[in-house]
């Protein structure tokens, strides 16, 4: 059975992104729904798979990091508005039988993804 888990790099540092606010939409069209909203852990990980099993389910979704305000709780001065705030990672499964990992690498200025397994 499938699954899609997350985790959050913070490259200004050089460790995990502890208590990131991490918010996980299904989107049909225009209408996204919240599945589920969790914070990472000291390893800058989900306690839990965001989806797993038969929730893994075909589809457009989407990923909601409040990278801002964990900058911002690391006491980084940060211009206002934020240049990085909200970091939305629009994705899709095609397997639902499949991993699927979509980790984020973040600093204020920047931020990459990739599927992982």
């Amino acid at each position: 059975m499938g699954k899609l888990s997350t985790h959050v790099l913070d490259i200004t540092q050089g460790k995990p992104g502890a208590g990131v606010k991490v918010k996980l939409f299904r989107v049909d069209g225009d209408e996204k729904t919240l599945l589920k909203t969790t914070v990472t852990n000291l390893d800058g990980r989900c306690e839990q798979p965001l989806l797993a099993g038969d929730e893994v389910k075909r589809g457009k979704y989407e990923l909601v990091f409040a990278a801002g305000d964990y900058f911002a709780g690391q006491g980084v001065q940060l211009p206002e508005p934020r240049f990085v705030d909200e970091v939305i990672i629009a994705f899709g499964i095609a397997d639902p039988a499949a991993n699927y990992h979509v980790p984020i690498v973040v600093s204020p200025w920047a931020y990459s993804t990739y599927r992982g397994s």
